[in-house]
């Protein structure tokens, strides 16, 4: 008996029956002597739907106004589900971000938690309720609303789980788990039992939309139990926890992420400062870099290559146009849209030299280019074009022998 937390994806309340589904699984756990609070998503495709009809009003309307919209979605959810519960017979009550106290930084749509204050919570625990919280939002000190971006929810389950400091986290979802590929494009791909959170946050970041990566690096950080599980059966998971006897394990998931362009800045000066100033300009438009290439090109001149999510490819052009503009670049800004992320994760590949060689062989006899290679203590990444990418996933994951069950 003890507090958890649990976080249920859009796909987990996408429609009545799928509520009272919830609703009865969360009932359940409280009944049987647990302090419940419950994070919940936008229904289904909301979010979506949301936005296109924004669009329709005003091809380009404030982040402001956008997170007040978005973050209806979530009501939504909350209350719906909340009168389930109510039906049940439990007593409950429905929180938005705020109420939750849950304080953001003031950058809109990609919004930071600054803290928690769960004193409210705490007392609606107390009180005998069930707590259900909108994820994926959250106020300034002005009172603004912000949302947290895509996968925030997670981020909310985890910043509340470290908070009241719960004894569980789990986040439900439309798998039984994290697997060592995506199930939809790979068949053989197999359930993870348990993995590390350094492994987890890896996988996350490249691509696997199971745990968002922000709601990892928390779960390190304050030490928080996380499981990932299925809405839809009672597979006990995957486990995410400090794990220490995986050394005799290399690769352990392959992922790719079609969701990121390449922007190349052609011809910028060669000298102390200039990529300084681009990133920062880059960073002062909340726009996230990933993978990172400068190169020598010729007369004292570079050509500095990076990586950003998809939504972020034509303002980061614009905002690298203007600085090639303001150092007297006479270079270009390069666009390319087609191409993915492909990478292996586990602990101590890159301390493997056959590792590497398996990986770069196989896209070599795929007949594939890598344009980028990034590389940390546990993971390899390559974008490539997008036109065989998903072949190049399911060799991956054959070539490491991740279609084994006794690799996980």
């Amino acid at each position: 008996m003890g507090t958890i937390v649990q976080k249920y994806g859009g796909s987990s309340v996408a429609n009545v029956e799928r509520i009272q589904h919830v609703a009865r699984r969360v009932v359940e756990n409280k009944r049987n002597g647990n302090d419940v609070i419950v994070v919940v998503s936008a229904m289904g495709d909301t979010t979506d739907e949301l936005i296109e009809k924004a669009a329709q009003i005003n091809p380009h309307p404030s982040s402001r106004e956008m997170d007040m919209l978005l973050s209806t979605g979530e009501q939504i959810s909350i209350s719906l589900l909340a009168m389930a519960i109510e039906a049940a017979g439990e007593p409950v009550i429905s929180l938005t971000g705020g109420m939750s106290g849950i304080l953001t930084d003031t950058a809109h749509k990609k919004a930071r938690i600054a803290s928690v204050d769960p004193t409210r919570v705490l007392k609606e625990l107390a009180d005998g309720k069930i707590v259900i919280v909108a994820g994926f939002q959250g106020v300034t000190k002005d009172w603004n609303i912000t949302t947290l971006g895509r996968g925030g929810s997670d981020t909310t389950a985890v910043a509340l789980a470290a908070a009241v400091k719960a004894d569980l986290c789990e986040i439900y979802t439309d798998v039984e788990g994290v697997f060592t590929a995506d199930p939809r494009k790979v068949p053989h791909a197999n359930q993870i039992p348990e993995i590390s959170y350094d492994e987890m946050l890896e996988l996350a970041k490249l691509g696997a939309q199971v745990l968002h990566p922000r709601s990892v690096e928390l779960a390190r950080k304050y030490d928080v139990p996380l499981v990932v599980r299925s809405t839809f059966s009672d597979h006990p998971g995957t486990r995410v926890v400090e794990v220490n006897r995986m050394e005799q394990v290399l690769v352990r998931g392959v992922t790719l992420d079609n969701n990121i362009a390449r922007i190349a800045v052609a011809n910028v000066p060669d000298q102390p400062g200039i990529a300084f100033g681009l990133f920062k300009k880059l960073a002062d438009h909340h726009i996230t870099i990933d993978m990172i290439i400068q190169n020598l090109n010729h007369a004292a001149k570079n050509d500095i290559s990076f990586t950003v999510a998809l939504d972020d490819l034509h303002e980061a052009a614009q905002v690298s146009r203007e600085y090639l503009k303001e150092i007297g670049g006479q270079g270009d800004v390069l666009e390319k849209e087609n191409v993915s992320k492909i990478s292996i994760v586990g602990t101590g590949i890159t301390g493997n030299a056959e590792v590497a060689s398996k990986l770069f062989g196989t896209l070599y006899d795929l007949g594939i280019n890598i344009e980028m290679i990034s590389t940390s203590e546990i993971k390899i990444s390559c974008i490539i074009d997008s036109e065989k990418c998903d072949e190049a996933l399911r060799r991956l994951h054959t070539a490491f022998a991740l279609d084994r069950l006794d690799i996980v």
